[in-house]
């Protein structure tokens, strides 16, 4: 099979060093608007109509088409010999870029830059740990990009110089409304299905710690580009990145929500009554707990009131518009202001940016103790997996390799088929390394601290998507409230040979039926099929991914079919 990625450099101009032409950019230039607060950069973009101000008072904004989620397809690491042997290039994720091509594309943003009547540039930092926190400086043409740094990305500390990241900054150039010319790359980027070149790039080098977000408009782009290179970064100094959310009672008891997008993970965390640290990204290290961020990026589709408050008032609170900041982005509203949020024609990837100081209970510090508690979500659409699992040492390790959660495929004659999703630590695309490296990890801090392990299933019971129900969110997070009290450890479990899982018996709040999935279907022989063909994929999934790999037999013997 042809590749459709670049395979030369060939008719590419040499460049100068990509770090010494941004200082040559940024030197002596009255374009050039450095850390301006979020009052300066809000009226900025209300000025430049980069937005529209809501009746509330939040920014909301309508983005191209292909602009709407990420771009896997479109997102390289340039490669060199100090990564070749540590990125897990059999992934289908990470797409190597020859360097001649970033540092073409790297002078093409610049000489875009150069052209502006404004430069916006912010300075934060990635990580609320200031011994592994990095220093990121963002530039872009984009008031609007610049406030989502703002929201997203932490002030520096005033102790960032004891950072083991603080001896070179990761320099970000962010260009969401230029677009790629295609005729100088024709060959060296993605090929459409239209045989035209891609107009859009995501780069990082992690070497030279820098990162390019060129054509796109999506605020994840930023976000998930500089969470990638935290997850490079971090395992080679012994801290775990995770794709998670975090949150503490007043005890200091903490805990971890792992999951995919979709599986609740934000909703589950966000709780007035245990202040939450982060919704989306931390790192384990010899200290605790350390969220990434600054704020929140959440999804907006079917957000519920009543059921997902704190999220709801963040966005839909109402305030002067240079005070609020929180930013939509492509929500469905109408004529009279007002937005549906079930609404999913511009996409089911609608999205609020907001600063973690808009939540009513949120640790100002972002920081904690090692967690009490581990809860891995998945969204089972198959209707097959029990609502609360416990979790041994090795069944852990084996659900966090795996990653598994179901998407909904579409429509055939009335009949909708969930398709299974294996992405390993609940966030393949943005974990580059080689999967041992992350799972060693894992391993060693759980034995360390002897973390309890969940796994919840917030999706379907009674039968799959279009026969059962979604679980009602009261009574998961009923269950995630029995875990993290602890008022699972003395009650009896049943396993679940086929999926390797202890399942408890009872569970306070929750019918005793409901946690057996095979009592609530009606025809027991169709979730024997069902649970049976589940089963096999994870086996297979697992010989094709993970079969000539050193991942060991006795976690291999957790995987569901083995």
């Amino acid at each position: 099979m042809q590749s459709h990625f670049p395979t030369g450099t060939e008719g590419l101009s040499e460049t100068i060093p990509p770090r010494s032409s941004v200082n040559s950019l940024l030197s002596d230039n009255s374009a050039v608007c450095l850390n301006l607060n979020r009052e300066a950069l809000i009226q900025q973009i209300i000025h430049r109509n980069e937005a529209f101000v809501s009746r509330q008072g939040f920014l909301f904004t309508h983005t191209p088409a292909e602009s709407t989620g990420r771009s896997p397809g479109d997102t390289y690491i340039v490669k060199d010999p100090n990564n070749e042997k540590l990125i897990a290039w059999d992934s289908a994720n990470n797409h190597p870029l020859e360097r001649e091509i970033f540092e073409g594309l790297w002078q093409d943003a610049l000489s875009e830059l150069e052209q502006r009547s404004q430069i916006y540039v912010t300075e934060r930092v990635i990580g609320a740990e200031s011994k592994f926190a990095l220093p990121v400086k963002t530039i872009t043409d984009n008031a609007l990009t610049a406030l989502f740094t703002l929201n997203m990305f932490r002030p520096i500390p005033h102790n960032i110089k004891n950072s083991i990241l603080a001896d070179e900054p990761f320099t970000l150039l962010v260009l969401p409304g230029c677009m790629i010319d295609t005729k100088r790359y024709q060959g060296r980027l993605r090929r459409l299905a239209d045989g035209k070149t891609s107009q859009m790039a995501i780069i990082m080098d992690f070497k030279n710690r820098l990162g390019l977000v060129y054509g796109s408009s999506y605020g994840g782009s930023v976000k998930k580009l500089m969470f990638t290179a935290m997850n490079y970064y971090l395992p080679l100094v012994d801290v775990l990145p995770l794709h998670c959310s975090s949150n503490e009672n007043k005890n200091r008891e903490l805990a971890l929500f792992l999951g995919l997008s979709g599986t609740g993970k934000t909703s589950l965390s966000t709780n007035p009554d245990r202040a939450l640290l982060g919704d989306d990204e931390h790192g384990w290290s010899d200290r605790g707990i350390a969220n990434f961020e600054n704020g929140c990026y959440a999804k907006l589709i079917d957000l519920n009131p009543v059921k997902e408050p704190e999220i709801f008032n963040a966005v839909f609170h109402e305030d002067r518009p240079t005070r609020h900041g929180a930013i939509v982005e492509n929500a469905m509203i109408f004529s009279d202001g007002c937005f549906n949020l079930s609404d999913d024609r511009l996409t089911p990837n609608s999205r609020a940016s907001y600063p973690l100081s808009f939540l009513s209970n949120y640790k100002q510090s972002s920081v904690g103790p090692h967690p009490k508690t581990i809860i891995f979500l998945t969204a089972d659409a198959n209707g097959v997996l029990p609502p609360i699992s416990r979790l041994g040492r090795d069944q852990a390790l084996l659900w966090f390799l795996m990653g598994y959660t179901s998407k909904l495929a579409g429509t055939e004659a009335g009949v909708i088929n969930p398709v299974s999703i294996f992405s390993r630590f609940f966030g393949e695309p943005f974990m580059p390394l080689l999967p041992e490296m992350y799972l060693d990890l894992l391993s060693r801090k759980l034995n360390e601290h002897q973390t309890a392990t969940f796994l919840i299933n917030t999706g379907w019971v009674g039968g799959p998507f279009g026969v059962g129900h979604r679980i009602d969110i009261d009574l998961t997070r009923r269950m995630v409230n029995a875990a993290l009290d602890g008022k699972l450890e003395d009650v009896d479990y049943a396993g679940d040979s086929l999926f390797h899982l202890q399942v408890p018996k009872t569970c306070p709040g929750i019918p005793h039926d409901l946690l057996i999935p095979e009592r609530i279907w009606s025809d027991s022989l169709l979730y024997e099929k069902r649970a049976r063909s589940l089963a096999e994929e994870f086996s297979r999934h697992f010989d094709k991914t993970y079969g000539k790999s050193q991942i060991s037999e006795r976690i291999m013997r957790q995987c569901p079919g083995k």
